[in-house]
């Protein structure tokens, strides 16, 4: 596909994506609102590769819902500041005439601000972003295919408190790159320059699986080194195909927004197993997949909660706490998960919790287990 032809017609994919960049957002901005009114009570959405606006058949694609949902809200509206940029002057152009058309669009105070730069090539953005300190930024980070998107740019805008990242991450293309010695340049942007080398010689001899685990591993190690405590890919595999296309990677410094963005993208995945979310979107999923005879991703949540607390107290809530936030290998388990395993041991004995169920109440026929609930995990 042509960048000609990319703003057609949306696949459901690109739609999906918007989806969830413009439901983050508005999360997000909630939660970041109380202490934005008592500071600067500005706060920022910023868009690198922001695109037309909309496509050819009308659909509206992330800057337009994204300032629609600001609109709606009168305290927002009076205090975001929105910058969007494209390497194409036709597309700023038509971003602009999408966005001003919005009905209501004089009700933001601050009108969008609009560039036309060339970000693999023009490091403006990036130096002007870097010397100054950042009011709270949500930035979305879309290039087409991975040019442009480096650390170094993840970085400046990360860094600040109040920011957290959402980008696409061409692992398809990235994959073929690290084995193009060509393409040693960008891949040393993306993932540091000794991460990158190393990178190269790890996945010479591995099968295709592990290959895309080690990768993601890394992916996820350089935006940790740059101060990115928490981070969570959302796949997207090739259409028809069971090969990975392409990750949304959202990344952030903050427990809240973790676990806003964890649970926007399990309740947005297309299947789950055990009721828990495959973190993906495959229109070729079946809702309910069957279930494993042993060790579903609930097994192995039981007996990793069992190996890590045997004989220990804690609440739910610290042990939802201390098990998952910032832990990579359990980041497709929700809070819910959690509560979930946690009913399984108890049923089985294997935990004690207080109040015991049959003195806590229940909701959706499931008995609930709140966040102060205090559970005693057994010694084998």
């Amino acid at each position: 596909m042509t960048k000609s032809d990319f703003f057609k017609k949306p696949t459901e994919a690109s739609k999906l994506k918007a989806k969830l960049v413009a439901e983050y957002f508005d999360t997000w901005s909630n939660i970041i609102l109380p202490s934005v009114k008592r500071n600067d009570k500005k706060f920022a959405y910023i868009d690198f590769f922001a695109g037309p606006g909309a496509y050819k058949d009308g659909t509206k694609s992330t800057p337009l819902l994204v300032l629609e949902k600001t609109i709606q809200h009168p305290e927002k509206r009076d205090m975001l500041v929105s910058i969007f940029n494209d390497s194409n002057p036709e597309h700023v152009d038509k971003l602009k005439n999408s966005i001003t058309s919005i009905s209501s669009f004089n009700l933001l105070k601050y009108k969008p601000e609009f560039r036309n730069v060339e970000i693999i090539s023009d490091s403006t953005i990036v130096e002007e972003l870097t010397k100054i300190e950042l009011i709270p930024t949500l930035f979305f980070v879309d290039p087409c295919g991975y040019q442009g998107l480096s650390l170094e740019l993840i970085y400046c805008v990360l860094k600040d408190w109040g920011s957290d990242g959402i980008f696409f991450f061409n692992y398809h293309r990235i994959n073929m790159a690290l084995s193009n010695p060509f393409m040693s340049k960008h891949m040393e942007l993306l993932f540091g320059n000794e991460r990158s080398n190393d990178l190269k010689t790890k996945i010479k001899t591995l099968s295709p699986r592990e290959r895309e685990k080690v990768i993601l591993d890394d992916l996820v190690d350089a935006l940790k080194d740059i101060g990115g405590s928490y981070v969570i890919d959302f796949r997207f595999p090739k259409f028809g195909q069971e090969r990975t296309s392409h990750y949304l990677i959202f990344v952030s410094k903050h427990i809240k927004g973790y676990k806003a963005m964890k649970e926007i993208l399990a309740r947005n995945s297309s299947s789950s197993t055990q009721g828990v979310a495959s973190f993906e979107y495959s229109p070729s999923s079946e809702s309910t997949l069957p279930l494993p005879i042993m060790d579903g991703p609930l097994d192995k949540l039981e007996k990793m909660l069992l190996t890590k607390f045997k004989g220990k107290s804690l609440t739910m809530q610290e042990i939802y706490d201390q098990h998952d936030i910032g832990k990579y290998y359990t980041r497709y388990y929700t809070e819910g998960n959690y509560k979930d395993a946690l009913r399984n041991l108890e049923n089985k004995g294997q935990i004690i919790a207080d109040p015991p169920s049959s003195k806590r109440p229940s909701r959706y026929g499931k008995v609930t287990f709140g966040p102060m609930t205090k559970v005693t995990f057994k010694r084998p």
